[in-house]
């Protein structure tokens, strides 16, 4: 009796068609190893500061496509084309001169205003339309955030991006200009790019946090070219700032405030009157650096909330 039920046991184990038994199934650590091998993700989680800049690095073919395809767009619809993008800082340097360069006569402290006023609107004009598009990186394109996944901050990085490709046609006219005026070429000019580098991390550690506050509160998107034209009128645009500040704390304040730093750095490189001062250089570089990292540590905090409101 015992030896037929051994028999019949193992009959019912045994494969009937002879393929081997089903191997048993993997334990939680066996395959989340397998998983990590294949570089799958766990849903829902949001990966580390270190995999999101890996995802962005990625992801750096479509910012340069958004990018190179927002810029040439940005003045296709005009019978001139991307020589708006030139034209427009032009007439902003005539009108400015004539309200604040012979009208208010805010010359002191300069011996060559047109170069001053020049470098100051075509630098400013750069940090204002990167931190107004900036702000709506998020809320602009709300309809590719919900339809696909990718590191959301990729946006701010294509709009900073695709305003300096805007703006680059200016900053060459910009070059020739400043010869014009009576400044001389001077070893200095290789400093510009450097400067120009400093800016745009300034314009994306603050398009940065402004692209969260705006995707949080919508009304905010309308306070940006507020706060974007008081900075315009005390930020050293149109008047020199020790000139007129004196050298105190409200001086110091002003002058080294990022948006004006950005102004001084430009101005050093290119006019002769500028002496190179290094306490500029650094200030520039470190915020730009520590806007850039804080705002993306900022931003990156709420990826898991764009898109959801």
């Amino acid at each position: 009796m015992s030896n037929r039920t051994t028999d019949t046991t193992t009959r019912a184990d045994a494969p009937v068609d002879g393929t081997p038994p089903p191997a048993p199934p993997l334990t939680a650590a066996q395959a989340e190893a397998l998983a990590r091998r294949a570089g799958l993700e766990e849903l829902g989680v949001r990966p580390g500061l270190g995999g999101h800049l890996r995802e962005i690095w990625g992801y750096r073919h479509l910012v340069w496509h958004l990018s190179t395809a927002q810029a040439w767009a940005a003045n296709a619809n005009n019978h001139l084309g991307q020589l708006w993008a030139v034209i427009n800082p032009l007439l902003l340097v005539g009108s400015y001169y004539l309200i604040f360069g012979l009208l208010l006569r805010t010359r002191g402290g300069t011996e060559n205003y047109i170069a001053f006023l020049t470098i100051g609107i075509f630098v400013f004009g750069y940090s204002s339309s990167a931190i107004i598009a900036g702000s709506r990186a998020v809320v602009g394109q709300i309809g590719l955030v919900r339809a696909l996944r990718f590191p959301r901050a990729v946006l701010p990085i294509s709009v900073t991006l695709t305003q300096l490709l805007v703006t680059m046609p200016a900053f060459a006219v910009l070059l020739v200009l400043i010869p014009l005026t009576g400044e001389p070429f001077s070893f200095h000019w290789l400093l510009f790019p450097v400067s120009l580098l400093l800016q745009t991390l300034i314009n994306l550690g603050l398009a940065f946090f402004l692209a969260r506050v705006v995707n949080a509160a919508r009304d905010a998107a309308n306070l940006v070219p507020v706060g974007v034209r008081l900075a315009r009128y005390v930020s050293g645009v149109f008047f020199s700032i020790p000139h007129y500040a004196g050298h105190g704390l409200v001086s110091a304040l002003l002058l080294y405030q990022p948006l004006a730093v950005s102004m001084t750095t430009a101005r050093e490189a290119l006019m002769d009157q500028y002496a190179l001062t290094w306490g500029s250089w650094v200030a520039a570089a470190l915020w730009g650096v520590g806007l850039c990292t804080a705002g993306l540590v900022f931003f990156w905090r709420g990826e898991g909330r764009y898109g959801s409101n």
